[in-house]
């Protein structure tokens, strides 16, 4: 700590006192006495004087401005960015119809007005997915490895949430809200990579990067395709068009069944020219949306992609992803591949666990992710090892679900779009809109 700088009174108090007799010299001299004098007085002058210099006032450091732009790579809190916790609104949409009269009826704005922290959370993660997403869309290029591409994306979303998740317990306040994604050409969702994987991305390739941010267990689920060859832009239109028909849809009291009608008219009047031969895009019929509840990826509800005869209605209060798949090829996946995708059932009935590795996993499972889905790698970064075992009777007693990845024919390709939406007591709020899409 510096010296603080003496009051200017206290420094008037300074002199030499004259009336004291100096000592006799050593030597007995008395000029060296008197010589003595002199230096005394001069040398009690510059503490005085040095004292005085002292006064003067030190500029004050200048304080660091608070950030107002996102780095590159991100790094820069979203809360830094937005200190009055006002963070930006997704796309509000009012409703249609009967549900006309909710924008301005008082009761349905006054419930709305009650979720204010619910709105906070999830317009806060829905910023950090906006921020993440749009840098990784610049900066995905071929030659880069699939576990550079995820690491990005995944570092990006911890520092702008504040949250690296490797203390216990901290990946449950903000974060990841699933594994970052990142499915090629034929294998449409559910695919990351495990530890020592070197896949590298190729310049012909069509990757679906889809990846969940959560603040407080409030998930925004948003995917998007990147393509590097303009040949699948069709594909690409198609799949984003749809997803956008399946949004404008949707909607408090709208059929799940009359949704998936919309989405596949849309998808499948589209064709791609691959090779010379004009290819229909198709939607994937056996996947679809879903409800998103709290701290869970999935809910009850589902969104299908194709007309159907479910009658199941959205309601009021309800959060969907709805997420469409278009492919080149039969237009239905299946699963196969190594599993890299998991989560904790919330409805896993209590099991007598014998092995001793499977116990000690799911302590860290339940106290590091609880029911948020995970990859083997999360697991990697808290520093466990040789948990294979341990993983898999989880699965097999039906603690943890498995989610390999999915995919078409050999030789297609398949792209996704996805948005989060909030069917508010008011307004439709497309929570994870942005400029890109």
């Amino acid at each position: 700590m510096a010296a603080q700088a003496a009051p200017a009174e206290e420094l008037s108090k300074l002199s030499v006192d004259e009336t004291k007799p100096a000592p006799a010299p050593a030597n007995g001299n008395d000029s060296d006495a008197e010589s003595g004098d002199e230096e005394a007085e001069e040398g009690a002058a510059a503490p005085a004087a040095g004292a005085a210099k002292k006064k003067k006032k030190r500029k004050p450091k200048k304080k660091k401005k608070a950030p107002t732009s996102q780095s590159e790579p991100p790094r820069v809190l979203v809360s830094q960015l937005f200190p009055n916790k006002q963070y930006p609104k997704g796309e509000e949409v009012e409703y249609v119809n009967d549900n006309l009269n909710r924008v301005t009826n008082e009761e349905k704005r006054h419930l709305d007005n009650l979720n204010q922290e619910f709105l906070t959370d999830y317009r806060h993660a829905a910023e950090v997915h906006r921020q993440v997403r749009q840098w990784a869309q610049k900066s995905i290029k071929p030659g880069q490895t699939l576990t550079e591409i995820a690491e990005n994306i995944e570092d990006s979303v911890r520092a702008l949430t504040g949250h690296s998740g490797l203390e216990e317990g901290d990946a449950l306040i903000a974060g990841m809200g699933f594994p970052t994604g990142l499915s090629i050409n034929h294998c449409a969702a559910h695919y990351t990579p495990n530890a020592g994987n070197k896949m590298v991305l190729q310049e012909d390739d069509v990757m679906k990067v889809d990846f969940g941010v959560h603040v407080n267990g409030r998930i925004v689920d948003s995917a998007f395709t990147v393509a590097f060859n303009p040949r699948y832009d069709p594909l690409l239109e198609a799949v984003k068009a749809a997803t956008n028909a399946g949004i404008k849809e949707a909607g408090i009291d709208v059929r799940v069944g009359d949704i998936g009608a919309a989405i596949q008219e849309v998808m499948e009047s589209y064709e791609v020219e691959i090779n010379g031969q004009m290819l229909p895009v198709k939607s994937i019929r056996n996947l679809s949306g879903h409800t998103i509840n709290h701290y869970s990826i999935h809910g009850t509800k589902s969104v299908p992609i194709v007309k159907s005869n479910d009658q199941t209605k959205m309601e009021e209060g309800d959060v969907f992803a709805i997420e469409t798949f278009g492919s080149t090829g039969n237009g239905y996946v299946h699963e196969e591949g190594e599993v890299s995708h998991y989560a904790k059932r919330g409805d896993a009935a209590k099991v007598d666990l014998r092995l001793s590795s499977a116990k000690s996993l799911l302590n860290v499972i339940t106290k590091n992710f609880g029911t948020l889905p995970f990859c083997r790698r999360y697991i990697d970064r808290l520093g466990q090892d040789k948990y294979l075992l341990g993983l898999n009777n989880l699965v097999s007693q039906g603690i943890v679900e498995a989610y390999p990845p999915l995919v078409d024919k050999k030789g297609s390709y398949t792209a996704q779009y996805e948005h989060t939406i909030l069917l508010r007591p008011t307004v439709k709020e497309v929570i994870s809109r942005g400029d890109d899409f």
